[in-house]
């Protein structure tokens, strides 16, 4: 998109961690999109400039660091209100899921390092965004989950049992912030990654031929999601879990 075919500026400012690739880069493209100005997030600061220049540095700011770390996340919400003035919308979309195998031999520290990155840290940043702007001025929160967070998920159980945490702090987030905040999340299934590669990656066919919508998630898919919940077409919503699914639910009694 060039600087000429973007839209005017709607006013509002959303933070998105996680976003220099992946899920989080498909939703800040998506409101950047809409006239929104973002902050992003993410670990590598080259990864990140990089999203920034495709974005529009007059429309994006990027904080590199680490999600679990208090520092960084008062960082990107300092970045926020000093670059925009404000904070409309926090997308806590980082997470990790460094682990695969049966959850009876699971490392408890790497338990431990997947709560701290994908449950401890959202609640971290909707701290932080609540008393930097929300709490007097309104918004929305959207929660990315997974739909390994609302069924058994062999395999990465961790990363499971660490989304059913994340959907469970959307609605206690809801409950807490209303009226003035309204609180969501979204679970995926396999969404094109590189951060689910593992899971589709030279079979992408064969996986895809699960869905009874005929692919896999691409990250614009989310993207829609996320700025249909920060919208003013969802403001009777919240505590709610979308899931984003292809369908692939609709096969869970079959055979």
């Amino acid at each position: 998109m060039t600087a000429q075919e973007r839209p005017e500026l709607s006013g509002k400012v959303a933070l998105v961690t996680g976003a220099s690739r992946g899920i989080g880069y498909g939703i800040a493209e998506a409101l950047v999109a809409r006239g929104d100005r973002v902050v992003i997030t993410g670990r590598g600061e080259e990864a990140l400039k990089e999203a920034v220049e495709r974005l529009g540095a007059d429309r994006a700011i990027g904080v590199a660091g680490k999600a679990h770390d208090e520092v960084h996340q008062a960082a990107a919400v300092e970045a926020a209100m000093d670059g925009f003035g404000r904070l409309d919308f926090l997308i806590n979309n980082a997470g990790t899921n460094p682990v695969f195998g049966p959850i009876a031999d699971l490392d408890l520290g790497v338990a431990r390092k997947v709560f701290e990155t994908n449950v401890v840290s959202a609640l971290g940043f909707a701290q932080r965004s609540w008393h930097a702007w929300q709490k007097d001025h309104g918004g929305a929160i959207v929660n990315i989950a997974s739909v390994a967070g609302v069924s058994a998920s062999p395999f990465i159980g961790a990363y499971g049992m660490s989304k059913a945490a994340m959907i469970n702090l959307t609605l206690q987030l809801a409950h807490e912030f209303a009226p003035l905040v309204r609180v969501n999340a979204i679970a995926p299934a396999v969404v094109k990654t590189k951060f689910a590669q593992a899971l589709y990656e030279g079979r992408e066919a064969e996986a895809a031929a699960a869905y009874p919508l005929g692919r896999l998630g691409e990250p614009q898919d989310i993207g829609g999601a996320a700025a249909f919940l920060t919208s003013s077409q969802s403001e009777w919503i919240t505590g709610q879990t979308l899931v984003v699914d292809g369908g692939i639910f609709l096969n869970a009694g079959v055979g």
